[in-house]
Formats: C-alpha cells, sequence, structure tokens
C-alpha cells in the first residue's frame, strides 16, 4: 500500500508542478524581445575629419564584440541630423548647439565625448586681431554647407555685424579652406575641430598665420549654454618650438553623440562602454575621467545612457562576457514564474525522493510474499530450492540495495521478512 501512495503523490503532486513551471515559462517567454541585430550604424563628417577618425575606433573596440559598424561620410552636424530623421543611421556625431529638442523629433543625446574647440586662423600681416569686428570687409570662410561650423560661425558674425553685405562668405571645407588661407587668397577661416586635427596643428606652427584669442570668450560662454570658454596655453602643442607661443583664449563646445530613440538597449550599453574607453584619458583640455559626460547637453539624455552614466555596468556585466551578461538579463523575467513555483516544486520534490529511496527497499517484497503464499503447498525438494533461492535473494539485495542512513530502519525490517520466510521453510524440512 505503502508503494502506492508514493506513486500516487508522484502523480497528482510532481507531475503537475513540473507542467506548471514548464507552461509558465513558455508563457513568459513570448514578453522576451529577441536579442537585436549585431550592427550599428554611424553618421560621422568627411574621412578627413576628426569625427571619422573617432568613428574608426568605435568601430575596431566594436568588432571585437563581433558588432558590425558600418560609417556614413557626410558634410557635418547639420548633415547628420537629416542622416539621422531619416533613420539611415543609428548614432551620430553631432556639433553640440547645432540642433535643439524641438526640431530633434526622436533624437537624444548619448554623450559629450571631448571639448571641439573654435578656431579662427587669420593671415599674419604684422599686427594682431582681437575682435571678431576687425574681420569686417574680410574674405572668410566659415566651413561647408551642412556643418556644424558653419551653424556656429554664422551666429557669431551675426553677433559682431558681420554678413554677406559687407565682407565676402565663403564656405570652404577645411582642408581647402586651409590651402586658400596660405595662398593668401582668403584673409581667415573657422573650424571647429579637435586639436587632434592635422589642420589644426598645421596651422599653429605656421609662422605666417595667426590664431584669434579670444578676449571676450566669456561673454560668448554666457550667451551659448553650449560654449565654453577655454585656455590653450603657452608651449601646450610643442614645448621644444614653443606652439603656441602665448597664451590663447578659445571658445569650445563639445562634440556629441545623438542616438535614435529605437535603438537597442543592450547596444547603447555595449556602444558607451566603448566610447569610455576611448575618451576617459586625460588630454590637452579635459582631465582624465572627464568624458564621456552628461553635461551642458541641448538635447534630452536618452535614458538608457542616463542609466548608463549613473549606475556603469551591470554585476552581470562585470562578471561575465558583455553578450552572455545582456541574455542573462534579458531572462530574468522568467524568475517570476520559477519563483512563484518554486514553493510547490520542492514540496513534490522530497515526496519523491523518499518514494524513489524506498522503491529500492519494496520492490524486493514482491519475490518474498510470492514464496511465503506458497510454502505450505510445497514438497520437500521444492522447499530446498526455494530455500537455495530465498539465500540467493537475500545475497543480491545486500549487493544492489544501497540506501542512505535515514532509510536504513526499512533495509533492515527487509531482512527480517527474510529471516523469518527462511525460519519457516527450515521447519518444514
Amino acid at each position: 500500500m505503502k508503494v502506492l501512495w508514493m506513486k500516487y503523490k508522484f502523480i497528482t503532486v510532481t507531475v503537475p508542478v513540473i507542467l506548471l513551471i514548464v507552461g509558465a515559462f513558455y508563457f513568459t517567454a513570448q514578453f522576451i524581445q529577441p536579442s537585436p541585430k549585431k550592427e550599428i550604424t554611424i553618421a560621422a563628417g568627411s574621412k578627413t575629419g576628426n569625427y571619422y577618425k573617432t568613428a574608426l575606433e568605435y568601430k575596431k573596440l566594436l568588432e571585437k564584440d563581433k558588432v558590425k559598424v558600418n560609417i556614413l561620410t557626410s558634410a557635418g552636424s547639420i548633415e547628420n541630423i537629416e542622416i539621422l530623421k531619416q533613420n539611415k543611421a543609428d548614432i551620430a556625431f553631432l556639433q553640440n548647439g547645432t540642433i535643439s529638442n524641438e526640431t530633434a523629433k526622436g533624437i537624444t543625446s548619448l554623450a559629450s565625448i571631448y571639448y571641439e574647440p573654435l578656431w579662427v586662423f587669420y593671415k599674419n600681416d604684422g599686427y594682431s586681431i582681437e575682435y571678431i569686428i576687425q574681420f569686417i570687409t574680410k574674405k572668410i570662410s566659415i566651413g561647408k554647407e551642412g556643418s556644424g561650423t558653419k551653424n556656429l560661425a554664422t551666429n557669431i558674425l551675426k553677433d559682431n555685424g558681420i554678413s554677406n553685405e559687407n565682407s565676402t562668405i565663403l564656405n570652404y571645407e577645411p582642408n581647402k579652406a586651409k590651402e586658400e588661407l596660405l595662398k593668401g587668397n582668403i584673409d581667415a577661416m573657422f573650424v571647429v575641430t579637435s586639436h587632434n586635427s592635422n589642420v589644426v596643428k598645421e596651422l599653429l606652427s605656421n609662422p605666417k598665420i595667426n590664431v584669434l584669442s579670444f578676449k571676450r570668450a566669456k561673454a560668448y560662454s554666457r550667451k551659448y549654454t553650449f560654449l565654453e570658454a577655454l585656455t590653450l596655453y603657452e608651449g601646450t602643442l610643442d614645448l621644444y618650438r614653443n606652439l603656441p607661443n602665448e597664451n590663447i583664449n578659445v571658445l569650445s563646445t563639445t562634440a556629441n553623440l545623438v542616438i535614435n530613440k529605437d535603438f537597442p538597449p543592450e547596444l547603447t550599453r555595449l556602444f558607451l562602454k566603448k566610447v569610455k574607453e576611448v575618451h576617459s584619458k586625460k588630454d590637452l583640455f579635459a582631465s582624465a575621467g572627464q568624458f564621456p559626460n552628461k553635461t551642458n547637453m541641448v538635447l534630452e539624455l536618452n535614458e538608457d545612457a542616463e542609466r548608463y552614466f549613473k549606475n556603469g555596468d551591470t554585476w552581470l556585466e562585470k562578471i561575465f562576457p558583455f553578450w552572455i551578461a545582456s541574455n542573462i538579463d534579458r531572462l530574468k523575467i522568467l524568475i517570476i514564474p520559477l519563483l512563484t513555483l518554486l514553493f510547490p516544486l520542492f514540496k513534490g520534490f522530497f515526496p519523491l525522493y523518499n518514494w524513489s529511496m524506498r522503491s529500492k527497499i519494496y520492490r524486493w517484497y514482491d519475490e518474498i510474499r510470492k514464496i511465503d503464499n506458497e510454502i505450505e503447498s510445497l514438497e520437500n525438494h521444492r522447499l530446498k530450492e526455494e530455500l537455495e533461492k530465498i539465500e540467493k535473494l537475500r545475497m543480491e539485495i545486500s549487493k544492489e540495495t544501497k540506501v542512505p542512513l535515514s532509510f536504513m530502519g526499512e533495509y533492515y525490517n527487509l531482512q527480517l521478512h527474510i529471516d523469518h520466510v527462511k525460519y519457516r521453510l527450515e521447519k518444514l524440512l
């Protein structure tokens, strides 16, 4: 009866629990989004610009994590905005201040990644220029159409009363503007780019070219919240050649990364990890760990970026490679049915365990009972056969029946019952 009861308990408790857990996991799995496609498209600037150079660094790091990276060239920040709006790219480089929340539907900020100064270079005619207004009547390149340089330079010139009516405004890309300035065909050029730019390094080292030091840099930074006043100290770029040969006040915006709102959170976090790896080092204008950051942004910050800046890597990401941690995190919803059904699972497990241990003992009773029931009707030669059989059975049981100490009571009860049947056989003989 006990064996039958244990089987009944297994069927009525354990099997339904297992089926319920399997069903719950299947149901909750329907709400888990599939893994995102491991591919990112980045809108950068021209191939000669710093945005493109930086995008190549991201590409190199991301491809180590098996993420395909496509880089799109463009005229600059303004064109990058249009590329994002047309969903031709997932992430884009943007000069801070070239877009507002009103015009950035579906686009959010990801991070500020480095300072991007506004450099104003002009011909060295034997005197220094201290104010933008002194460029009236001059030939000035303010950057290519679609670039962030043109956007910012236009505002700066407008603040100083300079326009096509009193000056010659040209739209050359940086390398073209540099060549024209060196040839003396233009008087000045505006360019927004990193101090690592080859154009900046070449012009700063050329004695025929001067760079404007903004005397009113603080005033500009108050008017335009996305601008900061920075100082490039004498000799910073080259101590041997003393470049620059004096302290220079520069206006600087920041290079920002912006992202489409539908970009997968997993790829957002992975991308930010690589951004941090590239930009967290100390450089000419920034201290170690200053970038990437979420400060001084015009656009609303992406929610996933906000969480990453606040909390950093998750504990799973600190233990496992990124994609393993990501998949474990995505499956966390399956913990809900597991925790809900864990108690009845254990409730069914222990009766099943007890039954499996006792069944090792109880299964021998069928043979013992069969011998016991036939004893009275057996002749002498059959009694001897059954006696030999029961001895073999005892030996077989001792070899095959291995149970924990907590079940030895049932085991020794079995041995007593064998002795009882053996005693009856010997008595009849």
